[in-house]
């Protein structure tokens, strides 16, 4: 029997999640109505400190990344490892190996992030550690001017298991003249989506971390208005890759398997930008 829209659940990482519709019957609005332009100017840009190095450019433009290239994809606090499968004006496809390296914050005094209670989850001190991806390889896409990634997970045996849309903002790549191009900015906006694999055709959608976006506005990491901003742009994603099936939904990449050269798992690279990244400290989320 099939859960009611509105149920609350778990995931194994410890996210909570709300049922809020079905592919075939649509879903709740779980935010105020806004254009992807208004929400994304009331949230704001990169910070300066999240693209060291060079002037950015917007992503998207040439010159693009050569498949097969081993890139650093940057949130402000975490770094992934991940080989190009293309990239080109929709956007970048890359795909992380299982067991790839990868440098992200924790809490200052051990553990995971999601050991530290919500009431205090922005408030904690931390530093960044260094880390390899658990599970299955899973397949990223970042489409070009949208803020949101779509990752498409695997379960044990390779098969596809469900769509998770990270809400992010649009990415940006290192500017002309950077001497470290093979990397890919971001921000991440804490709310997410995910669609599972199954039914076909009348899939379930679920918002992830809803209550960890208030906890973010309750400890000033963002505003009402900015928490606001990023629900319509949950909206959005919804909308436009679950209803009208816009790309990278429409291309297969759930079946895409990665050819063996691509699945070997990536270490770090050993540069300024990471190395940097791995000093990186501060006494709450809004340090450092």
């Amino acid at each position: 029997m099939r859960l009611p829209i509105g149920a609350s659940d778990v995931t194994p990482s410890g996210g909570t999640v709300t049922l809020i519709g079905r592919r075939a019957e649509g879903w709740q609005q779980v935010g105020p109505r806004m254009s992807l332009e208004e929400a994304l100017a009331v949230i704001g840009s990169h910070r300066p400190s999240d693209l060291p190095g060079a002037t950015p450019r917007e992503a998207g433009n040439a010159p693009y990344l050569e498949p097969g290239a081993e890139i650093t994809w940057h949130y402000q606090r975490s770094i992934d490892t991940a080989r190009v499968v293309r990239d080109d004006e929709r956007g970048l496809v890359a795909w992380i190996p299982s067991g790839s390296a990868r440098l992200g914050a924790t809490p200052a005094t051990g553990g995971h992030v999601r050991d530290v209670e919500l009431a205090e989850r922005f408030r904690t001190p931390w530093v960044m550690q260094e880390s390899t991806w658990h599970g299955s390889g899973v397949l990223r896409v970042a489409p070009t001017r949208r803020p949101w990634s779509v990752w498409f997970f695997r379960d044990s045996n390779g098969d596809y298991s469900g769509t998770y849309v990270n809400l992010e903002l649009p990415h940006r790549r290192p500017g002309e003249g950077d001497p470290m191009p093979l990397r890919t900015h971001t921000c991440d906006l804490v709310l997410d989506v995910w669609m599972d694999a199954e039914p076909a055709g009348d899939e379930d959608v679920w918002l992830k971390d809803a209550d960890e976006l208030d906890a973010a506005v309750e400890q000033l990491r963002y505003t009402g208005r900015q928490r606001d901003a990023v629900r319509a742009l949950a909206d959005h994603a919804c909308r436009e890759l679950f209803r009208d099936w816009a790309w990278p939904m429409d291309e297969g990449w759930q079946q895409w398997q990665p050819t063996p050269e691509l699945d070997t798992p990536i270490t770090l690279p050993d540069n300024e930008i990471v190395a940097w990244a791995g000093a990186r400290h501060g006494v709450d989320s809004l340090d450092g």
